[in-house]
């Protein structure tokens, strides 16, 4: 009983590892330029600006932000999945707001390039994107 313990144990971690390291791998594709990180005048919030380049197919599995995100869509086509709502496709030249917390994905459906303009308003010192959820 204590060998099937420790071995059911192992492949939790193992298979923890594993599905981190697939998030991981998923966010790699993407190429992100931090532009801008500031103090905001509500304590203990801060605002940071990324500009995010998606090659073709590419996908930032479902994660959430201890804040709001404001994405522009700067070239290109995204389809973001936002639970509890349908799927959103955003053109370049349109803007989303995702929610405090929500649980959300986005994957270039266009035939080239995507990128996108986020802008997230954020607790300070947390980190910005959590996987999963």
């Amino acid at each position: 009983m204590k060998i099937t313990r420790i071995i059911a144990a192992a492949a939790l971690i193992v298979a923890s590892a594993l599905a981190q390291q697939t998030a991981q791998a998923q966010f790699a594709e993407l190429e992100r330029t931090n532009l801008m990180q500031h103090n905001l005048s509500v304590p203990r919030r801060e605002v940071i600006q990324v500009r995010v380049d998606f090659p073709p197919g590419a996908v930032a599995a479902t994660h959430i932000h201890p804040g709001e995100e404001l994405v522009y869509v700067i070239e290109g086509v995204l389809e973001y999945e936002l639970e509890g709502q349908p799927q959103i496709t955003v053109k370049a030249g349109e803007v989303l707001f995702i929610p405090y917390g929500t649980p959300h994905a986005v994957k270039n459906v266009g035939s080239g390039n995507a990128t996108e303009l986020a802008t997230y308003i954020v607790e300070k010192g947390k980190p910005l994107a959590v996987q999963g959820k």
